[in-house]
This record gives structure tokens, sequence and C-alpha cells, in this order.
């Protein structure tokens, strides 16, 4: 996203679940019917709806429901955790080998697919569908847009840092919600004097975080010009001052004990699990895990639960109301898929993307990136609270959403590093070789 995405207000769709699976611009006459007429046609599909939080039930039981209402289409699915399908994805795209259907990130991966020729735009397909198209909310479709064509669409909204937190924890303990970094300082030393984990962190897989936490706090220091412009390395260095600075809030965190021991050797699930049992008054990461916690966290903790955002860092340049993300996965289409087969392949699309996807998304707690109302009757509390907060925050640059492959993959190993006791200096150093070396700068 080139531009900072509002939440914007949205509208009443109405949409029984699971109910058209709409056919677009055929390639053959025969196609994917929901009545099992039509070419029978294989279709492999990846995604990472591996958990067994919310939203990754309802996104298998969408594929479930497709292949029932489509017999004549043989849905080849494999499920893999999100950094293990990222590097599969990339792995297979040395080798041009794509599956037919995949989930895909927005910006730096949708540039490199199709730089690589590996992806089919969608436009035909999307344009038939003006009312689908339409109802995306500002700027939903940028990041899937390249010279104009557009290779997916997102289904949900992936705003990427959040601080939740229990306020029974604080309230014992007499410590505010931090809007200040120093209030945020001040909690954390307080529940270490009183052996509770400040912030639960599990980094195993080392993007937690560069999304969930330096992003954001890399934003609020440098501001989002300064990124977008390093992010080119047009007119911005990762060794600038600025950037430096960045690293170093994020070491003084880690110097703090702000994080538990052995926090690189716990995945999210794990990271969500102390503070389920009232170990940690705090965890990071994004508007997804609100899924997890809804159905895993017991009732007297989830009640007690709220969230906020991080506070502003002193002297910084960015925009305080805001917090880092992308508008959310995409399902990308390969270029080798053709006739009957990229029939199925579009109406699979519009299962998981189209108003039935996007409300099955929604009511499975989980943010979209649509113009769609909670229905705040049945929604759990907590995500009409996230649903709130989003009214008028916005959101800036994941780092991985902007940066190349290899620098992404130098910044996460980088960043393990600093809360290690790197050197704040050589990783900048590191960092910006990568993303110079990978755009020929």
């Amino acid at each position: 996203m080139n531009k900072v995405v509002k939440w914007g207000a949205p509208v009443l769709l109405t949409a029984s679940l699971l109910t058209a699976c709409g056919s677009g611009a055929a390639d053959t006459e025969q196609g994917a019917s929901g009545n099992g007429a039509g070419e029978k046609v294989k279709l492999t599909v990846w995604h990472n709806w591996t958990g067994q939080d919310a939203k990754a039930i309802a996104m298998r039981g969408i594929l479930d429901d497709f292949k029932a209402k489509h017999p004549n289409v043989d849905l080849e699915v494999e499920g893999l955790p999100t950094d293990g399908l990222k590097t599969r994805l990339r792995t297979v795209a040395a080798a041009d080998e794509m599956p037919d259907l995949f989930v895909m990130w927005p910006d730096a991966m949708t540039k490199e697919f199709v730089s690589g020729g590996l992806l089919q735009p969608i436009d035909d397909y999307l344009n038939s569908k003006p009312d689908w198209k339409n109802n995306f909310i500002p700027n939903a479709l940028d990041g899937y847009t390249v010279d104009g064509k557009t290779y997916s669409v997102p289904m949900n909204l992936a705003p990427s840092s959040f601080i939740y937190y229990n306020q029974a924890i604080f309230d014992k303990y007499g410590v505010k919600v931090p809007k200040t970094w120093d209030e945020l300082k001040a909690a954390i030393d307080t529940f270490n004097k009183n052996n509770v984990i400040p912030v639960a962190l599990g980094n195993k897989a080392n993007w937690v975080v560069q999304s969930t936490i330096f992003s954001t706090i890399a934003d609020r220091v440098t501001g989002t010009d300064w990124f977008l412009k390093a992010a080119k390395q047009d007119g911005a260095k990762f060794t600038d001052p600025e950037f430096v600075k960045a690293l170093t809030v994020l070491q003084d965190l880690g110097k703090s004990k702000a994080f538990q021991d052995g926090f690189n050797s716990i995945d999210e699930n794990q990271m969500i699990q102390l503070y389920n049992q009232g170990k940690a008054a705090m965890f990071m990461d994004g508007g997804w895990a609100l899924a997890n916690l809804v159905k895993t966290a017991p009732k007297e903790v989830l009640d007690t639960t709220h969230i906020t955002i991080l506070p502003a860092v002193d002297g910084g340049k960015g925009n305080a109301q805001s917090t880092s993300g992308v508008v959310g996965t995409g399902m990308g289409m390969s270029k080798k898929v053709k006739g009957a087969q990229k029939e199925a392949a579009q109406e699979l699309l519009y299962a998981l993307a189209g108003p039935d996807g996007q409300k099955a998304t929604l009511d499975s707690s989980t943010l979209v990136s649509y113009k769609i109302d909670v229905d705040k009757a049945k929604a759990n509390p907590l995500f009409i609270e996230l649903n709130e907060l989003m009214k008028n925050t916005k959101i800036s640059p994941v780092y991985d959403s902007k940066l190349s492959s290899a620098a992404v993959e130098v910044t996460n190993n980088s960043l393990q590093e600093l809360l290690m006791g790197g050197n704040p200096e050589a990783i900048a150093k590191k960092i910006q070789d990568a993303q110079a070396g990978a755009i020929g700068k």
C-alpha cells in the first residue's frame, strides 16, 4: 500500500452464507457449475488456514462446501503454516511450478510474482461483478495492482500490531494502560517486580517481532514517508540515524525485560497460551490473533481483555494513531490456469473472497477490507472493540510488505540478533545492504 489506508465507515450488506458462487467470463462453453455438470477439472490450492481458530475453520469450511457443490472439480488442497507457506511459495516460484490457486500477500510478494511472470490478472472476472469490486474499502486493491492490472483481492484486513492486555492484572498492580512511552516502560518495570511477564512474545517464526512490534515502532520513530523512501532506496537509507534509533528503541524494550526469557524458542500459539494462563499482562500481535483468543482464552481472561495500540515514541516523526499492517492476504492464480480450470478457480476465488466469504471472515472475529457491518448482537464484545478502534486508526506499512524477500529475511534474522544484544548500527547496515542489493541500487 503506497497510500495509508483508513478503515472506512461500513455499509450494511446482507448475504446468506455460502450460497452464491457466481460464474465469471468463461474461457470455454463448459464450466464448473454447481450441479455437477461441466468438464472435469483439477485444482491445486495452497493455504495457511491450518489452525483451530475461527477464521481458519471458516475458510476450510468454504473449501469443503465448494467441493460438495462442485463434484466435477477435483480440489487438491494443502495447508501450511504462514512462514512455511511463504518459504514454499518462493521455492516453487523459482522453479515456475506454482499451484493453481494460493494464498499470497500484497505489495512485495505480489510484485515479485508478477515480475517473474507467475500470475495472471483477474480484472475481467472482477469487472464482471461490479457490486463486489466496488464494495472494498478505499485503496484495498492497491497492494494487488501492478501496472494497472489487478491480480487478487484481500480476504481480510490485517493490521499487524496491537497490544492485547488483561485489565484485571493491570488493576491488581495499579498499572495504567500505557498512553505514553514512559507509561509503557513504567508498566514493564512494575510487572517485572511482581513476577508477571510484561509482554508475552513468541518469535520462533522470526517474522513475528518484525510484523507485530518493530514495524509499528519504526513507523513511530521514522514516519511512513521515510520508510517508503528507504524501501525504494530513493532519498533514505537504513543506515540513517532515525532507523538506528528505531532499532535501539526495540532493543531497549528487550533490555528492560519486556519479554519473557526464551521468546525466540516459542511460537505465536504458545505466546497466547502464556497470556491465557494469566502469566503475562500483555502480548502484541495482529488483528488475526483475536480469532484465536476468542476461541482459546478462559472466560475470566477473555472478559477482562482489551486492545490498544503502541504509544508514541518520544521525538518520533510518525502518526501515533496508526498501526502497521496490510489490507490482507489474497488468492493468487497461476498464469498456467486455463479454460474450464480457470473458470473453476474464479468461482472458488469468489467463494473465498466474495461477499459470502467476507461475511464468513467477519463472523469469525476477523477484520475485513470490505464494506460490511459487524452484527453487534452476535459478535464477540472484544471483536466489536477492535472494530471500533480501527475506525480511528490508520494503517502504516508493515516492513515485510514493502521490502524485498532478501531484505525481509535479513531483517527478521537481524531483529532476533538485536534482541539478543546485537549492535544496532551493524544490523542497520545488513538491512541496508540487503535491500540495496535486491533492487540494484
